[in-house]
């Protein structure tokens, strides 16, 4: 929540400001590669960590489209026949771990929509796309009835695993439409850009129009594929934005035209005249049936909506239906046209991850559902974060097992499971810095027990942090319970919790470096009982970035925050139910902050102890207070005049351990 005419964090603080309410924090089973379940990483010396060369590298949106034609070619050779299912992957019986997905297609028809995602998705799914040949009539509800067989047939052969529907256009019609007529089974829909806002669809002005241009003309075509191939103004700004000469980025236009003018030919192939109308006839119809039925459905939805979507009214579309649908969250995606799947950077895996929509079992397990981030997922979060990184300037210190403390993470254990016991920094400052350095210089994976309001998909309305909430998933956060940390430990990861929670992130005026946590530590129990190494740990730096001047106990005394945090409170299922005394007042506001010239952030890790975790964590507090005072570089400006004369990727010296 912004203060009023008062000075604060910047919003791109938001991303920090969500760690923020963090209520326990991350882990990892033993020192985990990302991509785990598919892609791996190697350790690779002091330069952290490097992929291997099976890390699927996303498409650009020009190598998608001709993909696209590529395959849509080959289907349309199959020649006439009833619309049928086909498997794009090379498999072999179904599996009995991995969820179906069936992808019902757009307008076109072909099932070619999701080629370029396949080689991602297949190691989360068994896929099956649905072709609907360019001849063939078969009806909106006969369509339906066919999808629904499918359905049927898969939930008999394995009732406890969940069925995917991605469904795109007039395939997100279909996909709601077998929904509402099987309640009882468990669908997961991914629609983008559904089509049932056709009635609002400029489309519909075509119709008169296509009946009277000759079949040779084929005038729709191009119309179709310019919104196919997207904003030729995204391709000169890569150009730009790359340094090229004017001279080839008009000449990589020109290429890209002329290879837009060879797909004319398999589009007309694909959408003839007759088949246009009847497909745009069958829109009509699919759009009227699904939303006369819209408020029956049941299944959980995942929403995908686009900006620039000229086709339909998309994103207006999708906020309908995210109110009317009982358990939906939507995403949306300003910069992209009515295909979204052959967008330039839309990754459908990332998506689906960052939302929390993959599960293998009926109930959605944190632990075992968990896929970390691939090489490209880990570049991308870690380049977002770099920023922050070069303004904080994190110190991390670790202690060895003779004592000695030493600069960066040598002395962290690396085998699980391990539990990380610390004071949650003020906003959750720390925590961007230990996760990034923590994969960066050890290969370990920290995932974390999250505030449940990041786990709330389905309310309605705005939840602060929204976006941020999909960056926790993706690292692995899980819902603050005693289940959850109890899955985590048994699965021997490193665990990283802090037992004052949100009422140690968002601390009141005066409380910094202070220990909010529960009389009864039963985590200590817990470890104990998995043989967990329980590592301290302390953070200090807050104070050198900014100051409370308006906090809870301020903003309670006004009527109006005090209703906003009573209703995020209760929104938001407090975490700690069943605690008594300062660590129950776990009420979810944000502090006014008036920030400072930005200093140094500093993390120390103690040795692995069994018992006394409380007094080493402030142990470790006050070593860093003291020692920070002999840091030549705790100024950003000391950090910037030693980069500018060492280079910036150099390590910044700081006081000596």
């Amino acid at each position: 929540m912004a203060a009023i005419g008062a000075p604060l964090f910047p919003p791109g603080f938001s991303l920090v400001s969500a760690i923020l309410a963090i209520g326990t924090a991350f882990p990892s089973s033993r020192p985990i590669s990302l991509g785990e379940k598919g892609t791996r990483y190697k350790k690779d010396g002091e330069k952290g960590l490097t992929p291997f060369a099976e890390d699927v590298e996303l498409e650009s949106g020009r190598e998608r489209l001709r993909r696209f034609f590529d395959e849509a070619k080959d289907l349309t050779r199959w020649g006439g026949g009833p619309p049928r299912w086909f498997s794009p992957l090379e498999s072999g019986s179904p599996s009995e771990k991995l969820p179906l997905l069936l992808y019902l297609p757009g307008i076109d028809g072909t099932g070619a929509g999701l080629t370029s995602h396949l080689k991602k998705l297949g190691k989360m799914f068994e896929v099956q796309c649905l072709h609907i040949p360019v001849m063939d009539r078969t009806s909106f509800r006969e369509l339906v009835k066919m999808a629904e067989r499918t359905v049927r047939s898969a939930n008999d052969r394995f009732p406890d695993r969940p069925i995917y529907i991605v469904g795109e256009s007039l395939g997100g019609c279909l996909a709601l439409a077998v929904a509402e007529r099987n309640p009882d089974i468990d669908l997961l829909l991914i629609l983008a850009n559904p089509a049932t806002s056709f009635d609002k669809s400029q489309m519909q002005a075509l119709f008169p129009f296509l009946e009277l241009i000759p079949e040779q003309l084929q005038l729709s075509c191009p119309f179709i594929l310019s919104l196919m191939a997207g904003d030729y103004s995204s391709t000169f700004k890569a150009s730009t934005e790359k340094g090229l000469p004017p001279q080839q980025t008009v000449g990589e236009l020109s290429k890209d035209l002329l290879t837009m003018s060879s797909y004319l030919s398999v589009l007309a192939d694909i959408l003839p005249k007759e088949t246009l109308l009847w497909k745009l006839q069958m829109l009509e119809s699919a759009s009227a049936y699904t939303n006369s039925r819209i408020d029956a459905v049941k299944a959980e939805t995942l929403l995908l909506t686009s900006g620039k979507d000229r086709l339909l009214p998309s994103q207006a579309e999708g906020a309908r239906l995210n109110d009317a649908l009982q358990r939906s969250q939507i995403r949306k995606f300003d910069d992209c046209g009515h295909f979204l799947f052959l967008e330039d950077g839309f990754d459908l895996v990332t998506i689906i991850k960052g939302v929390g929509f993959y599960r293998c079992g009926k109930v959605l397990d944190y632990v075992s559902d968990y896929l970390p981030p691939t090489p490209a997922e880990y570049k991308k979060l870690d380049e977002s974060h770099r920023w922050f990184a070069e303004i904080t300037g994190a110190v991390t210190l670790s202690t060895l097992e003779d004592g000695r403390i030493v600069r960066g993470l040598d002395g962290i254990p690396s085998e699980g499971p391990v539990l990380y016991v610390g004071y949650h920094m003020l906003l959750g400052l720390e925590l961007s810095p230990i996760i990034r350095q923590f994969l960066n210089q050890r290969n370990i994976l920290i995932r974390g027990i999250a505030h449940p309001l990041f786990f709330n998909k389905y309310r309605k309305g705005q939840t602060p942090g929204l976006e941020f909430s999909d960056i926790l998933r993706m690292v692995g956060a899980v819902p603050v319970s005693g289940t959850n940390l109890f899955k985590l430990l048994s699965s021997k990861s490193h665990v990283l919790l802090y037992p004052g929670g949100v009422r140690e992130a968002l601390h009141r005026k005066g409380e910094e470096y202070k220990l909010f946590w529960p009389e009864q530590s039963e985590f200590v129990r817990m470890a104990i009982r998995f043989g967990a190494k329980i590592v301290p740990f302390g953070s200090v730096g807050e104070d050198d970035f900014g100051e409370i001047f308006f906090d809870y106990n301020d903003q309670m005394k006004i009527p109006l925050l005090r209703n906003w945090i009573k209703q995020l409170t209760e929104d938001s299922a407090k975490a700690r139910y069943n605690t008594t005394g300062e660590v129950a007042n776990q009420d979810f506001h944000l502090p006014w902050i008036q920030p400072k010239i930005p200093g140094r952030l500093y993390n120390c890790f103690g040795k692995p102890i069994e018992t006394a975790v409380k007094s080493e964590v402030e142990s470790c507090l006050a070593y860093l207070k003291e020692k920070r005072e002999s840091d030549p570089y705790r100024s950003i400006f000391s950090r910037l005049m030693y980069q500018a004369t060492h280079g910036s990727a150099s390590e910044i010296p700081t006081f000596q351990p």
